[in-house]
């Protein structure tokens, strides 16, 4: 499929829709908006035709269903960003005030503590602290301690090593991918969503066009049956047929004229523009058969179809939390060592002066051995059980990928070969009806064989309408099936 052309005259229209707005997701063909020119025109004042290309872009840009996607994505980056931060420093500032009031003294006390810690790929955490103390009374005078702490964690077995320690990062990175991926499903299956509506609107269009082209005809039939009874070649009792014709037809228009604007208003919805505004779908409705291998289609498809890869992805996810459960669920014993350093300067109330520094160093070995609690391997069994249930999931998603794309493929096939036999049989119908007139006017034939041929006509005409509209959206499945909606419309996720 090629992928569409977004005219200038609709750039210039949707000047007056709702303002400027990012375009979430857009068309890699369409016209810079930056480009455009002129005053405005809303639609809502002015009827318009759209092509099945302009009803795209405009769902690309206005579609709720899309625009909420694209507003979730701005809280799944940032889950990203806070899972990538976890190896950078954090640096955290404590500070107290306090005074206090006794019956021997008053004192005031102020504290800073600036902190920060720092964890590495392999589980090591290191952390560094300096406190800074003041405090003045009126009686035990000023006292000032200023303290450096550094220590070091090395644990040994749960946390330690860098499989564990990266589990959670690339179980953000591989819920990233997986958001990509929903991403680009919502978008297309809206996509597909407006496509099928759009021809929807042609359909009831075509059928209005059909039940008006034979309420002409039966209109031309009555004027010929009453040229016939003056000329006295026809009873007059026959023109009832024909006038009873005349007001079913009269009613088939009455309910395409309902269809029609109900689809209009279904298609408006999805493009989330006004609901008075009269468009008119102008696509030119024509077909062309396509020649698939289901080998490569099926190819393609496991490597294109978001839905396919989200669940390959839960796989990898599934045995990252395996290595996470499988760690909780170990001894905690760590190597610990660091070293403090403090110094004391205070000032008496006889005017004296005294202080001092102090380094102590430490290092050993901490253990933390939970027994007799089953709820620590509660989460590897739900784990294990889930890397099991995830395996099948996968087998089941390939059997049912390569049954959607071969239904895909057959159902392609077997709608091309309707279509054709229904514009074949609408064909000889036309030339049936054409030949049967003649014979009216030449007085073989009766009006109620004319009156029955008409009837024909119009079941085959709606017949190759309904042929048609089934196999372009058998092309839209299919595209739906391999993954490739956005490819083929040349749509370009900005996200």
């Amino acid at each position: 499929m090629r992928g569409p052309r977004v005219g200038a005259a609709l750039i210039a229209l949707l000047l007056g829709l709702a303002g400027p707005a990012p375009v979430l997701a857009t068309p890699a063909s369409a016209p810079s908006m930056a480009n455009r020119g002129g005053q405005g025109v809303l639609l809502s004042r002015q009827g318009t035709d759209l092509t099945l290309g302009e009803a795209v872009y405009l769902g690309l840009r206005n579609n709720p269903a899309i625009r909420s996607a694209y507003l979730q994505r701005i809280a799944q980056k940032f889950d990203l960003r806070v899972a990538e931060n976890v190896f950078a420093p954090k640096l955290l500032i404590n500070s107290a005030y306090q005074a206090s009031r006794g019956s021997e003294d008053h004192a005031r006390q102020a504290q800073l503590t600036p902190a920060t810690s720092l964890l590495g790929e392999y589980g090591t955490r290191l952390s560094l602290a300096w406190t800074r103390q003041l405090s003045n009374a009126d009686q035990a005078g000023r006292f000032r301690s200023d303290g450096l702490d550094i220590g070091i964690i090395q644990p040994l077995l749960r946390g330690a090593g860098w499989d564990v320690t990266t589990a959670p990062l690339r179980l953000a990175r591989l819920t990233e991918q997986a958001n990509r991926l929903n991403l680009k499903a919502n978008v297309s299956q809206t996509v597909t969503q407006i496509i099928a509506t759009y021809r929807e609107l042609l359909r009831a269009q075509e059928q209005l066009r059909i039940a008006r082209d034979a309420l002409a005809r039966s209109r031309t039939l009555l004027e010929a049956n009453r040229a016939m009874i003056d000329a006295g070649r026809m009873a007059a009792f026959e023109v009832v047929q024909t006038e009873a014709d005349i007001a079913n037809q009269e009613l088939s228009v009455e309910e395409a004229t309902n269809q029609a604007d109900s689809s209009r208003l279904d298609l408006l919805r999805l493009l989330a523009l006004d609901l008075n505004t009269p468009i008119r779908a102008s696509e030119a409705l024509q077909a062309e058969p396509l020649t698939l291998d289901r080998g490569q289609a099926l190819r393609l498809a496991q490597t294109q179809q978001p839905e396919y890869l989200a669940q390959l992805l839960g796989s990898q996810q599934a045995d990252l939390n395996l290595v996470i459960a499988k760690d909780q669920s170990r001894w905690d014993v760590s190597l610990v060592t660091g070293a403090t350093q403090v110094r004391d300067r205070y000032d008496g109330d006889s005017g004296g002066y005294g202080g001092g520094r102090r380094w102590e160093t430490y290092a050993g070995v901490q253990v933390q051995i939970p027994l007799g609690d089953l709820s620590i391997r509660q989460a590897e069994v739900h784990a294990r059980v889930e890397v099991d249930q995830q395996a099948i999931r996968v087998a089941d998603a390939r059997q049912a990928l390569e049954r959607q794309v071969n239904d895909v493929i057959r159902d392609l096939g077997t709608r091309w070969r309707q279509y054709e036999i229904a514009q074949r049989a609408s064909e000889l119908s036309r030339r049936k009806l054409e030949i049967e007139r003649e014979k009216l006017n030449a007085g073989r034939s009766s009006n109620f064989q004319v009156l029955a041929f008409e009837a024909d006509l119009r079941t085959a005409e709606n017949a190759r309408l309904n042929a048609l509209i089934a196999y372009l959206n058998a092309q839209t499945q299919l595209d739906q099936a391999l993954g490739m909606t956005l490819e083929s419309w040349e749509i370009a996720l900005n996200d």
